[in-house]
């Protein structure tokens, strides 16, 4: 065993003795260290300062407890996290989930994962990822509303717009955006714009930041498409999730004249072989709120499916490109090899962590181009970093114009894994590319900083 090896190896197991029970974190963990061999043989300095164990130990990490009342008048108690992991490189940036699933674990890593798909991005923003265990299924408008008021309530003394700034994620949109603001605006009495964003259009949002994860994974999807000679044009392609990282995306697939036939919930799976209507799935989960099935319905040859992920409509049709946008660890290894089966050339994660370890190595193995989520779904972050710039100048930008910055923004996080991996000896392998160049940058700048 090398050096470098042995103090990685070293390393990770302090990590998981000190964060017994993390496996989501100890795996987010172990997907970059499987990299950093490579760049800790080339720059031993990384060890001498103590980066890999500095880097990988949160600088704040905050519980606290969110009572709210139903409607029926009974108090109610949740769990509010918020993890923020590094900001060697700016204010910490990073989403709130409210899901039942919702840990300390989760938000580890997530925020783990933040720190480097940010890093990417190439703009001025640290990592951070916070939420609650509260699940908004179900619940009345004023029951949202009162817990997003408690949440920040708790939340605002450790955000602002220099310190730590808050975006959407898996169960808060821009309704749930729009009551935790209002909320903060209550309390510290200004209109502190840019402390919050995926905000609402006409007081203060970016006019792309609903499309722009899904449009950004599409973006890259593209580019690494291109690299082979190939593109979207004429490819069948299955996409998971509804929300909308998944229907921005299978809106974008559509314009560059792919075909996405399936999506997803938590309840089961849809098959449209004329193609997913972007617009009518949005209605019906944005608007109407109600379940994947209800698209079926409406639609003369469509199918749900049961209690199905999407990955399973693959065993009756062959798909070209598959984009995991719902949540973690969802493509299992024998999904992988469902998909396998049937032509895959390509899978870009739109999701934070969709593909399992078993499954990216099956991936690999089977040469199978593959966008890892910190590059892939950088987009959405990177919207919300110029929601950002356009509060701090009071200015508002044209969809075509943001649209640009974020086309230009994800070809740059892509060329520059692809020039990562191939400057370390392993070209075309995109998750090096990404964890070595995110890496990097963040590192530099701890080492310049002091030991803080």
């Amino acid at each position: 065993m090398t050096p470098h090896t042995a103090h990685i190896s070293s390393v990770f197991d302090q990590i998981t003795g000190r964060n017994p029970g993390e496996t989501e974190f100890h795996q987010a963990v172990r997907e970059v260290f499987d990299s950093l061999h490579l760049v800790l043989a080339k720059h031993p300095q990384y060890m001498e300062a103590s980066v890999l164990e500095r880097m990988c130990e949160p600088e704040r990490q905050i519980i606290f407890r969110v009572p709210w009342v139903d409607d029926e008048g009974r108090a109610r108690i949740n769990r509010g996290f918020r993890v923020q992991f590094n900001s060697a490189l700016g204010p910490y940036k990073g989403g709130l989930r409210f899901h039942p699933d919702v840990l300390l674990g989760t938000m580890k890593f997530l925020s783990f994962e933040q720190v480097f798909k940010n890093s990417l991005t190439g703009l001025p923003i640290g990592g951070a990822k916070g939420g609650s265990d509260f699940d908004p299924k179900g619940r009345s408008d004023g029951e949202i509303m009162r817990f997003c008021q408690s949440f920040m309530t708790e939340a605002c003394r450790h955000l602002g717009d220099k310190v730590d700034i808050p975006a959407g994620d898996i169960g808060v949109g821009q309704r749930e955006i729009g009551y935790l603001f209002g909320q903060y605006k209550r309390i510290s009495n200004r209109f502190e714009s840019g402390v919050i964003t995926g905000k609402g259009i006409t007081w203060g949002g970016s006019t792309l930041r609903p499309e722009a994860t899904g449009y950004g994974t599409v973006y890259f999807t593209e580019r690494m498409l291109a690299n082979q000679g190939k593109s979207f044009d004429g490819q069948t392609v299955l996409v998971s999730g509804s929300g909308n990282v998944a229907t921005y995306a299978i809106e974008k697939v559509h314009e560059m004249g792919g075909l996405v036939v399936g999506a997803s919930d938590s309840s089961g799976a849809v098959h449209d072989p004329d193609g997913i209507d972007p617009n009518l799935l949005q209605e019906i989960k944005e608007v109407r709120r109600e379940r994947i099935s209800a698209y079926a319905e409406e639609r003369p040859r469509a199918e749900f499916v049961a209690g199905q992920n999407v990955w399973t409509l693959a065993e009756k049709i062959a798909v070209d490109i598959a984009l995991p946008c719902a949540t973690q660890n969802e493509i299992s290894g024998d999904d992988a090899d469902t998909l396998l089966r049937g032509g895959l050339t390509a899978v870009a994660e739109g999701a934070n962590m969709p593909t399992t370890p078993e499954a990216i190595r099956r991936f690999r193995d089977a040469d199978v181009l593959f966008a890892p989520g910190k590059a892939a779904n950088a987009g959405g972050v990177a919207v919300s970093a110029l929601e950002m710039q356009q509060n701090a100048t009071r200015d508002t930008w044209t969809h075509e114009h943001t649209d640009a910055r974020l086309s230009e923004i994800m070809t740059t996080v892509h060329d520059e894994c692809a020039a990562t991996s191939e400057e370390y000896g392993v070209p075309g392998d995109y998750v090096a590319g990404a964890n070595i160049a995110g890496f990097a940058r963040v590192a530099d700048a701890m080492i310049a900083q002091g030991v803080i």
